[in-house]
């Protein structure tokens, strides 16, 4: 009974975690896509929804081994937080002057293919190495809440991303609290591993 109990916390966390940081990642992935021109968003979107996967499964099988690296969490914060930055960075300036009424509506791509993808991939390693250490902290000796939380992971990035990606072309003021998150995302994981490296010294 208490097991069962244990395991049903387990699950119940493990979906809070996901909902929260899969959530982040796809923003991510979902905003830096909206700056890429439309013949070229959807490869950005499966090329950032593929290296999430791809991270997140490598992470996975050493789980229990990144868990007492210490100072990784702080350095993924650390690249989080350049890539929140470089958003911010090329959405602000990227923005319409306000004579261009007609260009007002929609974000002007503003990042190549490959730039974006590079971005992305920086985010997919931080935000999935935060993902899976979660995961693997609240699911412990338990493989099959871990493999669960892999699983619900990947599910949403991919259903949420695309979504975001055209919510931020047709609202291009959101896209500032989506930074914004992003940001907030990085300091808590420079501010935990920061304590993490502080108390292993």
């Amino acid at each position: 009974m208490f097991d069962l109990q244990h395991d049903l916390i387990a699950f119940a966390s493990v979906v809070l975690i996901d909902l929260a940081l899969a959530g982040d990642n796809a923003i991510v992935v979902g905003l830096i896509a909206a700056g890429v021109s439309g013949a070229h968003r959807r490869q950005v979107l499966v090329a950032g929804i593929s290296i999430a996967i791809v991270c997140r499964i490598a992470f996975a099988l050493v789980a229990v081994n990144l868990l007492a690296v210490v100072g990784l969490l702080l350095a993924g914060g650390l690249l989080l937080l350049w890539v929140a930055w470089r958003m911010w960075r090329e959405f602000h300036g990227g923005q319409p002057s306000p004579a261009s009424a007609g260009a007002a509506a929609s974000p002007a791509p503003i990042r190549s293919r490959m730039a974006a993808i590079v971005q992305i991939g920086v985010a997919d390693i931080s935000m999935s190495l935060d993902n899976v250490l979660a995961v693997a902290g609240t699911a412990r000796h338990n493989p099959a809440v871990l493999v669960f939380g892999l699983a619900l992971s990947i599910v949403l990035m991919a259903v949420v991303a695309n979504r975001l990606a055209r919510i931020a072309l047709r609202y291009p003021k959101l896209n500032y609290p989506a930074i914004a998150i992003v940001a907030i995302v990085a300091l808590s994981m420079i501010w935990e591993g920061g304590h993490q490296v502080l108390e292993a010294v």
